[in-house]
């Protein structure tokens, strides 16, 4: 989620439903080097609580000093990236990488435990590789030195996103004895019916949900009344997706600056308006566009053009 789960971004996600949400991860040497990217992931707001501030690194005493940074910009957890599995983060020992050093990984964790007031939570894999599934051993060691959650992604390092995220073992760790820590799932839910079987098929206590929100905020509220009614929420219309699309935007003008703001938004308009027959012109439109005006004007064409557009098919 870099580059995607920013503050604007999150807005939109607590506006559908988010229950709790975590900043795009922190590198802990840019953190500590003073990086002004790095600096801005620290900015949160309260409407997001409860948010916790996630930190990467492969180096402990940069962690600690990371955590203690992350700390005083006033989240309510601390979250320790052991997930990531991108080459520039992994093959240097951070996020999933560290996942080849098991009792480095409880060092570092623990360090950070210990340096934290607040409650600190860890996110990870099965494993490296197939060879090295070690998650229920691995959420015992940490449990053992102060997490108060852990949430697992289904797959291993070596599978980055391919294939399917397997459960069974996520469900090993909740039904784990040894296990009191809440155990959150992830990887593969992108329908209310998938989360509802998957939470009472693995019984975790929770779903974390991380790609299927790009383009689709309401996904959040969608699950949630499926869970409570066994009844689907009807598909958001156009109106109500533009309303979506301009609040990101405007969020992004106000934190980002109206040049940035404007850059960094088109990555998102292909996920929001995803199906939409003969729309590449209007794509191309908002991607190419300089000016929040015109945006904005296409935004509006789009919303009268398409109105009548079924988004249930």
């Amino acid at each position: 989620m870099e580059d995607v789960s920013d503050p604007p971004f999150r807005a939109v996600c607590k506006k559908y439903g988010a229950d709790v949400m975590y900043t795009e991860f922190i590198s802990s040497e840019g953190l500590i080097r003073d990086a002004v990217k790095s600096k801005m992931k620290l900015d949160i707001f309260e409407y997001e609580r409860p948010i916790g501030i996630q930190i990467f690194g492969s180096n402990i005493g940069p962690m600690r000093e990371a955590a203690t940074l992350a700390e005083a910009a006033g989240p309510d957890i601390i979250d320790i990236n052991y997930r990531c599995p991108v080459k520039k983060v992994a093959l240097k020992g951070a996020g999933a990488g560290i996942l080849q050093d098991i009792p480095k990984m409880v060092k570092m964790t623990k360090e950070i435990v210990d340096t934290c007031s607040l409650p600190v939570t860890v996110k990870t894999r099965l494993g490296w590789d197939d060879d090295s599934k070690y998650i229920v051993e691995v959420a015992e060691r940490l449990q053992d030195v102060g997490i108060k959650a852990i949430s697992i992604h289904g797959r291993t390092r070596a599978q980055m996103y391919k294939g399917s995220a397997d459960w069974t073992l996520i469900s090993e760790v909740k039904n784990n004895p040894r296990i009191s820590i809440p155990v959150f799932g992830n990887g593969d839910i992108d329908t209310p019916e998938k989360a509802l079987e998957y939470k009472n098929k693995y019984g975790v206590d929770g779903i974390m949900i991380g790609r299927a929100s790009i383009g689709s905020p309401w996904v959040f509220n969608e699950i949630k009344h499926f869970m409570a009614t066994g009844e689907h929420l009807p598909p958001p219309n156009m109106c109500e997706r533009i309303e979506a699309v301009n609040m990101h935007f405007e969020r992004s003008l106000d934190w980002k600056g109206e040049r940035l703001g404007i850059v960094e938004m088109r990555r998102h308009y292909a996920n929001y308006f995803k199906g939409i027959p003969d729309f590449k012109k209007h794509r191309l439109d908002l991607v190419t566009f300089e000016t929040s005006d015109e945006i904005r004007d296409k935004l509006m064409f789009i919303a009268e053009k398409f109105s009548d557009h079924d988004f249930s098919n």
